[in-house]
């Protein structure tokens, strides 16, 4: 059978479009990013529990007062939990994605609805959208469209679409045919017939697409927020990344809570439209009694709009004259920034998390705003290659992120080495005595169950050790490297270490594990692993035209083992989620470093 190239097929189709259709995908960014912008812009204006208050009032109008109650503790308990902002940037991308979803979905079902051909024809293409792993989507939108928020509602939108338009579809043709033919009987023209007989009893079948849309919204969260999308999706990666327990919980929570709301709400709001909903609602509030009907009660739409309406002023008020209350920066000669903003990118790697909020630190002390995301090392490379991040600080040149660096090498400004030399290696605990060279793991690998742990599938080591080491000391077959994330192989390591149990590591230097534990480094005799890297600072192409003296504060930095180390140690004491905190105690005890050249 001849090998089909279906991939190299769609990257040169991929990088056509990329040359002939920039000008398209740039105004795609500018008109999504000012939508959502816009509409997290009101979202977050409101005090925290004032907005929580305005959709309590929502769900009592439309589901009762019960439903009020329930809904203004659930987005207290956000608020609890510190997590208000990231839920309301949520909000903002599902809304986004659920409005132009349902710009392309509605017509397109309207349309299949009334042709069979157009039907057949939409079918297939809708099969293939929503069978098609909602991951892939993001390749592509990374590309056409960097990272942040607007690569994640594209893919949103494409994974979302085919249920909006089935729903669509599938209600209009359930209408009774004979409705139908009694409208034409009487002269109705088919406009009229679709608008005034087949949507309105197609709505509740439609308005359950609209919420098979917003489900499939939020579930999209999290992978959105692998490329920057952030909202309570990059908290939930942020937790996945550093296996952190409690917040993945509160953010699991939080998202929970948003879906149930908004699967609640967009329920009754489709048995409000719809006549035979209303229909249902009113013998249900006739025959209610006692307790359940003063937990259903409901109140009149004007006494609803009026609470919202009061509370939403109450809520501009509290920010207008808060506004002048927000964090002051530091003023005079120390403000360098002037509030200006700079996007720093960083895999969650020791060294990278170190090094990006002690940065964030410096340059918010120096009137600097700092956005610092957490991405995988393939979107921090194409985000920083297509000017959407400003630097980042992780760089491994020239041997580990070579791969990188040959692709996006062009577009990058390389400000220099401020830690070296590094080395990779695969380490085994110390108490594991036969085993002290990368030649040694030959037919051990029943004592380490066949399994050597890795990190990050994108990182550059991965790659050399599946593609290289292991080949040069003749272990293909005999090890499986287990992809997982840098927190996941530490967690692992301690987990085996503490029950002296034989384990084999994907590490590197500097790195604190090895002043936590006593480790052997396996030798490498035959120089697989290459020679020792350069931590370098990477910034996109212009960045030190245009902020100079950050610029040169970049290339001066440098920081010695014992600094680093001591960084990353007090970075993990300190515990997670507490990085700036932890810098500053450490600057605290380095002020040499607090001070940029």
């Amino acid at each position: 059978m001849p090998h089909l190239h279906l991939g190299d097929w769609v990257d040169s189709g991929v990088d056509f479009l990329q040359r002939h259709l920039s000008w398209l995908f740039d105004a795609i960014t500018a008109l999504v990013t000012g939508l959502y912008d816009g509409i997290d812009a009101v979202l977050s204006a409101p005090a925290p529990l004032l907005f929580a208050g305005i959709l309590a009032v929502a769900a009592w109008w439309l589901r009762g007062l019960l439903a009020g109650l329930l809904a203004f503790a659930g987005f207290a308990l956000v608020d609890s939990v510190g997590l208000w902002d990231d839920a309301m940037s949520t909000l903002s991308l599902v809304l986004v994605a659920t409005l132009v979803t349902l710009v392309f979905a509605l017509p397109l079902g309207i349309w299949a609805s009334r042709s069979d051909r157009v039907s057949a024809v939409l079918r297939p293409v809708l099969d293939f959208m929503q069978t098609m792993p909602a991951m892939v989507y993001l390749i592509p939108g990374i590309i056409f469209f960097g990272v942040g928020v607007v690569p994640g509602i594209i893919a949103t939108i494409i994974f979302a679409l085919p249920p909006g338009v089935r729903m669509t579809e599938l209600g209009i043709r359930q209408v009774d045919p004979e409705l139908v033919e009694a409208a034409d009987a009487f002269g109705t023209t088919p406009r009229d017939t679709l608008v005034r007989v087949q949507l309105p009893l197609a709505l509740p079948t439609i308005m359950a697409g609209v919420n098979q849309v917003i489900m499939l919204g939020l579930s999209m969260v999290v992978i959105a927020g692998m490329v920057g999308g952030g909202g309570l999706g990059g908290a939930v990666y942020r937790a996945i990344g550093n296996v952190d327990i409690g917040l993945g919980f509160e953010a699991g929570v939080s998202i929970v809570i948003l879906a149930m709301y908004l699967d609640r709400m967009t329920g009754a709001l489709g048995r409000q439209v719809s006549p035979l909903g209303r229909r249902a609602l009113a013998k249900a509030r006739t025959a209610a009694t006692g307790a359940c009907k003063l937990w259903n009660h409901r109140p009149r739409p004007a006494y609803a709009i009026t609470g919202a309406v009061v509370l939403a002023l109450v809520a501009g008020g509290m920010s207008t004259f808060a506004g002048s209350a927000g964090k002051t920066g530091p003023k005079g000669a120390a403000d360098v920034g002037k509030g200006r903003t700079l996007s720093l990118g960083y895999i969650p790697w020791d060294e990278g998390i170190a090094s990006t909020f002690l940065w964030k630190e410096l340059l918010e002390r120096r009137g600097f705003e700092v956005d610092a995301r957490q991405l995988e090392a393939g979107a921090l490379y194409t985000g920083l290659a297509g000017g959407q991040l400003d630097f980042q600080t992780d760089s491994w040149l020239p041997v580990t992120h070579a791969q990188y660096w040959e692709k996006y090498g062009n577009k990058l400004e390389d400000l220099g080495s401020w830690y070296g030399p590094t080395s990779l290696e695969l380490s085994v605990p110390s108490y594991v005595k036969d085993v002290r060279s990368l030649a040694d793991l030959k037919g051990k690998s029943a004592q380490f169950k066949g399994r050597i742990i890795g990190i990050e599938p994108s990182a550059g080591e991965m790659s050399i050790l599946k593609d290289e080491v292991l080949k040069e000391y003749g272990l293909e077959g005999e090890y499986q490297v287990v992809d997982g994330s840098t927190p996941g192989m530490l967690a692992e390591l301690k987990r085996a270490y503490e029950k002296k149990e034989p384990v084999a590591v994907v590490l590197w230097s500097p790195h604190w594990a090895y002043s936590s534990y006593e480790l052997t480094k396996l030798e490498d005799p035959k120089g697989a692993w290459g020679k020792g890297d350069g931590i370098h600072t990477l910034a996109r192409k212009g960045f030190a035209a245009d902020e100079p003296e950050v610029a040169e504060w970049l290339r001066s930095f440098k920081l010695t083992e014992e600094q680093l180390t001591s960084l990353e140690a007090k970075i993990q004491t300190t515990g997670k989620g507490k990085e700036q905190q932890a810098v500053r105690a450490w600057l605290a005890d380095h002020p040499e470093v607090g001070t940029p050249a």
